[in-house]
């Protein structure tokens, strides 16, 4: 019985001399689908033509590439993958019990890209999230912005920045979280804004100065006072939501309110002040005094409102296979359907700065989505197929990937590269 360690070194021995395959080597052609692009009506009986990872027509009638490979989605429904606006999987970490802000810190250099809840969210309909360092700090570090394709490194299933730079946000928090009494960190909410401020300033001097000496915590803040780096603000209680909104007044950074637990409370402030939601709704609440208001009727209020609004899991306060769930919630709550399903999609994609790529289908994005079974929002429906950038990473009828979604032997395990298992590397045990 072959190691595993063996098996890996045959593997990287055998890819050293072997020349990987394009994902998406023709054209293909998905026809017969309901499409949802999120971007118009939906398409009925409709094709969607994808070619090198990209998205290059979608509509009731297209032109068929020549040698296009053809594929018959009677009876299912395509729409774009979910865009997990706040998740934590790939066992991220971020900032530690030195000081109470750390722009520094960058979850990118914890996460393991063959963790088993990248595989799990792929067969939840998840194609790009938000992986986000916990909310224990004022600031606890840049986020990182993942695109969940097949890969060994974090540069695999990352974005970039048109200068090459890895893409993400920065994560902050204020209520009670960050509050402790450990030496650094504030013992009120009153103090807890005190010390974002003055970091802030600093940085603000540092930013506009010579910047002759490199300091990566005020070079990670220049990029926040920039616009560059988007801001996700942990926050729950009205008042908090309110403090959030005023720093970003105050600095000028570009914000996302992530859960808002009671941002329901101040939604028209929120709606007149052009800021975005990510929102949470669990129908078992608890855990926290500031979240005592929660209540499924929030994503609701905040559309009428005219906040944008996106769902997100929390990964793993909510599962991420369990997103057209809190989807249903919501519309239960009183959110349009399509709001929901939005909510899942482009408007996640906005408050991300991706909205280019990625959150809709339409021509030259990039061609992630999902073939689901039925109504995305029926309990009914199952997702059977996850796309991204034009290569099926997920197959509900593929027994050993079908494990990811519905549990089983195995199902808890890091993944590892497919030449290592029984395909040939041996390994299998």
């Amino acid at each position: 019985m072959t190691s595993i360690r063996t098996a890996l070194a045959s593997a990287c021995a055998l890819a050293a001399f072997t020349t990987p395959l394009a994902a998406q080597e023709r054209p293909i052609v998905l026809e017969g689908a309901t499409i949802l692009t999120m971007s118009g009506d939906p398409i009925e009986n409709g094709a969607l033509v994808i070619e090198d990872g990209k998205i290059v027509s979608v509509g009731a009638t297209v032109d068929i590439p020549a040698g296009a490979e053809r594929r018959d989605m009677s009876g299912m429904v395509i729409m774009p993958g979910i865009v997990d606006t706040h998740s934590h999987i790939g066992g991220v970490a971020g900032a530690d019990s030195s000081s109470p802000m750390q722009p520094e810190t960058r979850a990118m250099d914890s996460i393991n890209p063959r963790d088993s809840r990248l595989a799990k969210a792929r067969a939840g309909g998840v194609t790009t999230a938000n992986v986000m360092p916990g909310s224990g700090h004022l600031m606890s570090g840049q986020t990182f912005y993942m695109k969940l394709r097949d890969g060994d490194t974090i540069e695999d299933i990352a974005y970039f920045w048109d200068d090459g730079s890895v893409m993400g946000g920065m994560k902050m928090a204020n209520g009670t979280n960050p509050i402790r009494s450990t030496a650094g960190f504030p013992g009120t909410r009153a103090k807890s804004a005190a010390i974002v401020r003055t970091r802030f300033v600093a940085a603000q001097e540092y930013c506009e100065g010579k910047r002759e000496k490199r300091d990566l915590a005020n070079e990670a803040l220049c990029e926040v006072l920039d616009g560059k780096r988007i801001v996700h603000f942990h926050t729950h209680r009205a008042d908090d939501v309110m403090t959030a909104m005023r720093l970003r007044d105050e600095f000028g950074f570009r914000l996302v309110l992530q859960h808002g637990i009671e941002a329901w409370k101040v939604a028209d402030r929120i709606a007149a002040a052009d800021t975005p939601v990510s929102a949470i709704l669990i129908d078992s609440p608890g855990g926290k005094l500031e979240a005592m208001d929660a209540t499924l009727e929030a994503g609701g209020m905040l559309e009428r409102a005219g906040v944008l609004t996106a769902l997100h899991s929390d990964d793993g306060i909510i599962d991420s296979r369990l997103l057209f769930r809190e989807a249903g919630l919501a519309v239960r709550g009183g959110m349009s359907p399509d709001g929901a399903l939005r909510a899942l999609t482009i408007n996640g994609a906005r408050m991300l700065g991706l909205e280019n790529r990625v959150g809709s289908l339409e021509p030259g994005k990039d061609a992630d989505f999902l073939v689901l079974t039925g109504d995305p929002l029926s309990v009914y429906t199952d997702v059977r197929e996850t796309w991204v950038e034009g290569e099926k990473l997920f197959d509900l009828t593929d027994s050993e990937q079908a494990i990811y979604a519905t549990g089983g032997y195995g199902a808890g395990e890091d993944t590892l590269p497919d030449e290592v298992y029984d395909h040939g590397g041996g390994a299998s045990q």
